[in-house]
């Protein structure tokens, strides 16, 4: 099941924390991105691609170290709309944010500080939109939420993209 179809799953399943508000405003706070820097939608998307790529190996990294309880509770305690800077650090390294930022800069020829001042927005609401499959109530010992098992696509096939999954949540929410 792709990214989108587990974000489609949670808001359909009441256990979970998934509701259209929540994803609408997740894609709202990506679109105001755009408002920083003059980036187009285009350039918006690889960005966020990037972004995705780099927190989802920064959680599969706590996961196997620390093990899923510890990426979950990262999630719980960093998602939001607002911007925070606190998640970008909690999420990954300076060396991984520098890493990050100049190969956003590089594949979208936005200055590389216009992209770091983006991560305290983008890092915090890629959290927001895996916070949507966590159960209402945690279960210790269990994996609790079926949007960032998918996120960390643990069969290895490598076909996930926030991008991607926020362009089709947005289309689900238009209709």
């Amino acid at each position: 099941m792709s990214l989108f179809e587990q974000v489609l799953s949670a808001i359909n399943e009441p256990t979970k924390q998934a509701n259209p508000t929540q994803l609408s405003q997740i894609i709202d706070m990506v679109e105001q991105l755009s408002q920083i820097g003059d980036v187009d939608n285009q350039k918006r998307q690889v960005i966020t691609s990037i972004v995705g790529k780099y927190v989802r190996s920064a959680l599969k990294e706590k996961q196997q170290t620390q093990g899923i309880e510890e990426a979950e509770t990262v999630i719980e305690k960093y998602s939001g709309i607002s911007p925070n800077a606190d998640a970008v650090n909690a999420v990954m390294t300076p060396q991984k944010q520098q890493q990050m930022a100049e190969e956003a800069a590089t594949s979208t020829g936005i200055n590389r500080d216009v992209i770091e001042s983006m991560l305290p927005t983008l890092i915090p609401v890629v959290l927001q939109l895996l916070q949507t499959g966590a159960t209402k109530v945690r279960n210790p010992g269990q994996v609790n939420n079926s949007v960032l098992q998918s996120f960390l696509d643990t069969d290895g096939d490598k076909d996930v993209d926030i991008a991607d999954a926020l362009s089709l949540a947005k289309r689900f929410l238009s209709n």
